[in-house]
């Protein structure tokens, strides 16, 4: 476990840096994982508003991102990838949001994924309280979104 800790940020890294991308930057295997999760977050916390900025001035971005997020994902990659500004782009806030998911939430569940994104809270499933509202706003966006896209289908 600890060799698995130390070998994944820079997994992580090749991983963001080599495959095929599916949103330029991303490989399509980590959006095909992570992004029907982000895009019903980004609906929830922005509708898709790249440039919006909270009341306090604290979050922004699609994904209302803290620099506290910034600095956490520079952590888990060993280097200063990104920068407060990067909140702005929504490319770089679905490679953040992956960064961290993949660190903390590697098997991709998506019940903690969301209360770990509403919450910062690693602890998050033992107080699911807190992040209830949350939970089911994302929940509800995430079936809206998957019902569109099978329409599309159609």
């Amino acid at each position: 476990m600890t060799t698995l800790r130390l070998l994944l940020p820079a997994l992580i890294s090749f991983l963001l840096s080599t495959s095929v991308m599916a949103q330029d930057n991303i490989p399509d295997s980590l959006m095909q994982k992570w992004g029907p999760v982000i895009r019903a977050i980004e609906q929830v916390e922005s509708k898709g508003q790249d440039r919006l900025v909270s009341r306090n001035g604290l979050y922004v971005g699609c994904l209302q991102i803290a620099p506290i997020l910034v600095r956490q994902v520079n952590i888990i990659l060993g280097k200063k990838k990104f920068t407060n500004n990067d909140r702005f782009s929504k490319e770089k806030s679905y490679e953040m949001f992956i960064v961290f998911q993949e660190h903390f939430n590697p098997g991709g569940d998506h019940e903690f994924a969301i209360r770990l994104w509403n919450s910062g809270d690693l602890k998050c499933m033992e107080r699911k309280g807190r992040t209830e509202t949350y939970y089911q706003r994302v929940m509800s966006k995430y079936k809206q979104l998957a019902e569109e896209k099978e329409k599309e289908k159609e």
